[in-house]
Protein backbone atom coordinates (compact mmCIF):
# COMPACT_ATOMS: atom_id res chain seq x y z
CA UNK A 1 0.00 0.00 0.00
CA UNK A 2 1.45 3.67 -1.06
CA UNK A 3 0.32 6.36 1.32
CA UNK A 4 0.99 10.15 -0.49
CA UNK A 5 2.15 12.20 1.52
CA UNK A 6 0.69 15.73 1.08
CA UNK A 7 2.65 18.83 0.26
CA UNK A 8 3.96 21.07 2.82
CA UNK A 9 2.82 24.11 1.90
CA UNK A 10 4.42 25.98 4.62
CA UNK A 11 7.92 26.97 5.49
CA UNK A 12 9.87 24.79 7.94
CA UNK A 13 9.29 25.03 11.68
CA UNK A 14 12.23 24.88 14.14
CA UNK A 15 12.23 22.49 16.84
CA UNK A 16 14.93 21.69 19.08
CA UNK A 17 17.01 18.13 19.96
CA UNK A 18 13.75 17.01 21.58
CA UNK A 19 9.71 17.82 21.18
CA UNK A 20 6.51 17.08 23.13
CA UNK A 21 4.26 15.58 20.20
CA UNK A 22 0.88 13.69 20.34
CA UNK A 23 -0.15 11.27 18.35
CA UNK A 24 -4.28 11.67 18.25
CA UNK A 25 -5.24 8.60 15.86
CA UNK A 26 -3.29 6.79 18.59
CA UNK A 27 -5.20 7.91 21.54
CA UNK A 28 -1.57 9.78 22.80
CA UNK A 29 -2.28 13.17 23.96
CA UNK A 30 1.15 13.78 24.72
CA UNK A 31 4.82 11.80 24.51
CA UNK A 32 8.60 12.99 24.32
CA UNK A 33 10.09 12.63 21.28
CA UNK A 34 13.90 12.19 19.99
CA UNK A 35 14.34 13.64 17.25
CA UNK A 36 17.32 11.67 15.54
CA UNK A 37 18.73 12.48 11.97
CA UNK A 38 20.65 9.89 11.56
CA UNK A 39 17.93 7.24 12.16
CA UNK A 40 16.11 6.91 8.57
CA UNK A 41 13.01 5.72 10.20
CA UNK A 42 10.76 6.55 13.21
CA UNK A 43 9.95 4.08 16.12
CA UNK A 44 7.62 4.13 19.06
CA UNK A 45 7.41 1.99 22.19
CA UNK A 46 5.23 -0.96 21.41
CA UNK A 47 4.69 -4.11 24.12
CA UNK A 48 2.24 -7.02 23.88
CA UNK A 49 1.76 -6.80 19.41
CA UNK A 50 -0.85 -8.56 18.19
CA UNK A 51 -1.35 -8.45 14.38
CA UNK A 52 -5.53 -8.68 14.25
CA UNK A 53 -7.98 -8.22 10.99
CA UNK A 54 -10.72 -5.39 11.39
CA UNK A 55 -13.06 -5.32 8.35
CA UNK A 56 -10.93 -7.23 6.67
CA UNK A 57 -7.46 -5.04 7.27
CA UNK A 58 -4.65 -5.87 8.64
CA UNK A 59 -4.42 -4.27 11.71
CA UNK A 60 -1.72 -4.47 14.68
CA UNK A 61 -2.98 -3.95 18.61
CA UNK A 62 -0.48 -2.80 20.96
CA UNK A 63 0.18 -1.68 24.51
CA UNK A 64 2.47 1.72 25.09
CA UNK A 65 3.63 3.41 27.92
CA UNK A 66 3.97 7.25 26.46
CA UNK A 67 6.08 8.59 29.38
CA UNK A 68 9.74 8.27 30.29
CA UNK A 69 10.14 6.35 33.03
CA UNK A 70 6.84 5.19 34.14
CA UNK A 71 5.30 1.76 33.15
CA UNK A 72 2.13 2.74 35.42
CA UNK A 73 0.63 4.66 32.61
CA UNK A 74 -0.60 2.29 29.70
CA UNK A 75 -2.27 3.06 26.70
CA UNK A 76 -3.75 0.18 24.37
CA UNK A 77 -3.17 1.25 20.71
CA UNK A 78 -4.87 0.00 17.31
CA UNK A 79 -3.74 0.57 13.99
CA UNK A 80 -4.11 -0.25 10.66
CA UNK A 81 -0.92 -2.46 9.62
CA UNK A 82 0.53 -0.93 6.53
CA UNK A 83 4.06 -2.84 6.16
CA UNK A 84 6.63 -5.10 7.58
CA UNK A 85 10.18 -4.07 7.60
CA UNK A 86 13.95 -5.08 8.36
CA UNK A 87 15.49 -2.07 10.30
CA UNK A 88 18.56 -2.14 11.52
CA UNK A 89 19.48 -0.54 15.25
CA UNK A 90 22.02 1.75 16.27
CA UNK A 91 23.89 -1.71 17.55
CA UNK A 92 23.53 -3.40 14.09
CA UNK A 93 21.17 -5.96 14.83
CA UNK A 94 18.18 -6.70 12.21
CA UNK A 95 14.84 -6.69 13.83
CA UNK A 96 12.06 -7.25 11.53
CA UNK A 97 8.89 -4.46 12.36
CA UNK A 98 5.32 -3.61 11.91
CA UNK A 99 5.00 -0.56 10.38
CA UNK A 100 1.51 1.85 10.90
CA UNK A 101 0.91 5.08 9.60
CA UNK A 102 -0.51 8.04 12.11
CA UNK A 103 -1.00 11.35 12.56
CA UNK A 104 1.80 13.61 14.13
CA UNK A 105 1.51 17.03 15.95
CA UNK A 106 3.88 19.00 16.93
CA UNK A 107 3.14 22.31 18.59
CA UNK A 108 -0.01 23.55 16.10
CA UNK A 109 1.41 21.65 12.82
CA UNK A 110 0.46 18.24 12.15
CA UNK A 111 1.38 15.60 9.42
CA UNK A 112 1.20 11.66 8.82
CA UNK A 113 4.01 10.13 9.29
CA UNK A 114 5.16 6.12 9.14
CA UNK A 115 6.20 4.28 12.65
CA UNK A 116 7.59 1.29 13.32
CA UNK A 117 6.50 -0.71 16.36
CA UNK A 118 9.38 -1.89 18.92
CA UNK A 119 10.13 -2.59 22.51
CA UNK A 120 11.87 0.40 23.68
CA UNK A 121 11.95 -0.18 27.43
CA UNK A 122 15.81 -0.01 27.52
CA UNK A 123 16.12 3.39 25.79
CA UNK A 124 14.99 6.86 27.72
CA UNK A 125 12.52 7.97 24.59
CA UNK A 126 9.76 6.08 23.98
CA UNK A 127 9.21 7.93 20.61
CA UNK A 128 12.37 8.43 17.81
CA UNK A 129 10.90 10.90 15.06
CA UNK A 130 13.94 10.14 12.20
CA UNK A 131 14.29 12.31 8.72
CA UNK A 132 11.93 10.41 7.32
CA UNK A 133 9.03 12.10 9.09
CA UNK A 134 11.40 15.34 9.21
CA UNK A 135 12.52 16.21 5.97
CA UNK A 136 11.19 19.41 4.60
CA UNK A 137 9.13 20.43 7.62
CA UNK A 138 11.63 21.25 10.40
CA UNK A 139 14.41 22.79 10.87
CA UNK A 140 16.20 21.30 14.40
CA UNK A 141 18.45 23.67 16.67
CA UNK A 142 20.30 21.15 18.48
CA UNK A 143 21.19 23.71 21.10
CA UNK A 144 17.38 23.51 22.18
CA UNK A 145 14.88 21.47 23.48
CA UNK A 146 11.19 21.28 24.27
CA UNK A 147 10.91 24.68 21.37
CA UNK A 148 7.16 24.25 20.58
CA UNK A 149 5.53 23.01 23.57
CA UNK A 150 6.79 22.22 27.28
CA UNK A 151 4.60 19.83 29.45
CA UNK A 152 5.18 19.63 33.78
CA UNK A 153 4.55 16.45 35.57
CA UNK A 154 1.03 17.81 36.79
CA UNK A 155 -0.11 18.50 33.13
CA UNK A 156 0.98 14.86 32.30
CA UNK A 157 -0.66 13.76 35.41
CA UNK A 158 -3.93 15.51 34.04
CA UNK A 159 -3.56 13.96 30.49
CA UNK A 160 -3.12 10.59 32.07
Amino acid sequence: MIIKQKRWAQAPILIGWREWCALPNLGIPAIKAKIDTGARTSAIHAFDIVRTKRHGKDCVKFGLHPLQANDKVSIECSAILLDMRDVMSSNGHIEHRYVINTLLQIGPYEWDIELTLSNRDPLRYRLLLGREALKGRVLIDPAHSLRTRKISRTEQQRLY
